[in-house]
């Protein structure tokens, strides 16, 4: 299958995402899995020993600013043996950023962008792609800096495709295909904005 920005739009609404099953397969497929990774912005967690690394503000985090590094960096995550990002999928997203779909988060330590994460706004959901970390702790702020976001923007859920343990940690929790669909029906269909800044300290969405 090749992709477009509007099939993938198109793939999303419906509750699919694409895949590739190396980043030299030229080619990508359907996923559709039967229990989803979700997490109510509402109950998103953060760790005591990540808001005292989040305290140390070690690091500087950037929006949008380099999506396309971004998305590189996490298709040859090292963290990984292997990648589901192949070039049509980068290709596409860079494509999906240019018309404000596609978000990126970015950790920078001094120059050097060490992690971040990226994703696709539908409705009142973000649904997140993928995320890479160089230094330790880099990607778990990103994504704390991601809730951040959408909890300003009044959105409602994020959407982690699958559930790992990795991710449990922040309230991640799993659905059914059917109970997540309903959730894209209600949630889905809704115009938002991904705000540019955040109007406090990070933290102080997470009392």
């Amino acid at each position: 299958m090749f992709l477009s920005p509007e099939i993938i739009l198109e793939g999303y609404n419906k509750g699919l995402f694409p895949m590739a099953d190396s980043f030299n397969d030229p080619f990508v497929y359907w996923v559709e899995p039967k229990e989803r990774g979700i997490i109510k912005l509402n109950e998103f967690k953060v760790s005591r020993s990540l808001k005292k690394e989040l305290k140390k503000n070690n690091f500087n985090i950037k929006v949008n600013k380099n999506f396309e590094k971004t998305i590189k960096l996490c298709a040859r995550n090292l963290n990984r043996k292997s990648t589901w990002i192949n070039n049509q999928i980068i290709e596409n997203y860079v494509k999906l950023f240019k018309i404000g779909i596609a978000k990126s988060i970015e950790c920078f330590e001094n120059d050097n962008l060490i992690g971040g994460l990226y994703g696709l706004i539908i409705g009142k959901i973000f649904c997140g792609e993928s995320m890479f970390s160089i230094k330790r702790n880099s990607s778990k702020i990103s994504m704390v800096y991601l809730a951040a976001y959408l909890k300003e923007g009044g959105f409602k859920y994020i959407d982690t495709q699958f559930y790992s343990e990795h991710l449990k940690q922040f309230g991640t929790k799993k659905v059914q295909k059917q109970k997540y669909l309903e959730i894209l029906s209600q949630y889905g269909k809704t115009d938002t904005v991904f705000p540019e800044e955040i109007s406090k300290n990070v933290l102080e969405y997470f009392k």
